[in-house]
């Protein structure tokens, strides 16, 4: 897949590993009770938010406002991904029962955007538009881009959701 370079920012490969960095930061500033200020930095004033799961198990939203208590739940990253120049995606694990995956958006090195899923199997899609006959027939395909480790999948009935971007 060759990669271009958008007219003033980094190339796609380099613009990916920035992204990765700067979600990592995030859970690094979050440890042991949070350096609020250093996740203010990086983290966009308005947020948009969504959550699948089991109510009142928003873990990520708590630690983001300060909401969350010294005992809250810490996050481990086991696996991170950069999609594109706009998408990381974060999957982790504590044993049964504490499944997790967050899509972060990012927007010029600013995360605006975050869905979180709890104890949820998630694959992500691009739909992507191809012209089969090169004459303007087209038709819709879905390339799979990340998806749940095979070990959360054998785990047991999850709900599973497909993300299509």
């Amino acid at each position: 897949m060759k990669r271009e370079r958008i007219s003033g920012a980094l190339p796609a490969a380099e613009q990916e590993e920035r992204n990765r960095k700067i979600v990592k930061s995030v859970y690094k500033a979050l440890r042991g009770g949070g350096d609020t200020a250093k996740v203010e930095k990086i983290v966009g004033k308005e947020l948009e938010w969504w959550y699948h799961g089991p109510p009142h198990w928003h873990h990520m939203m708590k630690a983001l406002t300060g909401k969350s208590t010294g005992d809250c739940f810490e996050f481990r990253p086991r696996r991170v991904k950069a999609i594109g120049d706009e998408r990381v995606i974060v999957e982790g694990w504590e044993g049964v029962g504490e499944y997790w995956v967050h899509v972060w958006g990012l927007k010029q090195g600013i995360i605006s955007q975050l869905r979180e899923y709890f104890n949820t199997l998630v694959t992500v899609v691009v739909v992507v538009r191809v012209d089969e006959d090169g004459g303007g027939c087209k038709r819709q395909e879905e390339v799979s881009l990340w998806r749940t480790t095979s070990w959360a999948r054998a785990r047991g009935s999850l709900p599973d959701l497909v993300l299509a971007i």
